[in-house]
């Protein structure tokens, strides 16, 4: 008896503990920050950095990928995939029309141009680029479809995987580019619907305001016509 009353106390620890580890981290904080959050210390630094351009095939501008590289001081952790000197100055990966990876900006270049121009001069992180080649062999308009992260929705001081992940248009220049997904909708997924020159998505929104996705909450539907002047987004109900 003496035994078990003196376990008690490790077990009530072990079941806190065992709670603790259960808890999400939300993915959206909806009240105001009343406190600045001091960003961790890490003994690393940043370099600024550009991938190699990639040229999507049929199309005539070069897209540079921009992001930062970090170094670490005791060389024990790298990021990415090519390392030099026991640093990694990969930031992104293409795959023939799809280019992915980490990556603050793009770069646009005509290949008959020295001139080079930003996506964006907004804070963003780029997760996904695809070119929609199939669209552009039938109708000669050119498209990229984004996924990526614009605003520090979990309030960590930080933009980056953790938030709420969006999808954006734009021509295969740059220009024209433009949010379809709605804010603080969460995207789960697209596709195409080429008969139909339709781009589709669903997302995610919160509505018991809990700061997850969860079954609970509301999936939305929407489409967009890729050959329309404006890419107006539609909602439609199929359930």
């Amino acid at each position: 008896m003496k035994t078990i009353l003196r376990n008690i106390p490790f077990l009530v620890i072990l079941l806190l503990v065992s709670c603790k580890e259960e808890k999400q981290t939300p993915k959206v904080i909806y009240e105001e920050v009343k406190t600045i959050i001091e960003p961790k210390k890490v003994d690393t630094s940043s370099i600024k950095i550009a991938d190699l351009p990639i040229l999507m095939e049929g199309t005539n501008y070069l897209i540079h990928p921009v992001g930062d590289v970090r170094v670490y001081d005791d060389y024990s952790k790298v990021y990415g995939s090519s390392k030099t000197n026991q640093v990694s100055y990969a930031i992104s990966n293409y795959n023939r029309f799809e280019l992915t990876g980490y990556f603050e900006n793009l770069k646009f270049q005509h290949i008959d141009s020295i001139n080079v121009k930003p996506l964006t001069e907004d804070k963003i992180q780029i997760q996904t680029v695809t070119y929609l080649n199939t669209i552009a062999e039938k109708t000669r308009k050119q498209i990229l479809v984004y996924t990526l992260v614009d605003d520090d929705t979990n309030k960590d001081g930080k933009i980056d995987q953790n938030d709420i992940k969006s999808l954006y248009l734009s021509l295969i220049d740059g220009s024209d580019f433009v949010k379809i997904s709605e804010p603080l909708q969460e995207l789960i997924d697209w596709n195409i619907i080429e008969t139909q020159n339709r781009l589709y998505l669903r997302c995610i929104e919160d509505i018991n305001k809990n700061g997850a996705f969860d079954k609970k909450d509301k999936v939305h539907y929407h489409f967009v016509n890729l050959l329309a002047d404006d890419w107006k987004v539609e909602e439609y109900m199929p359930i």
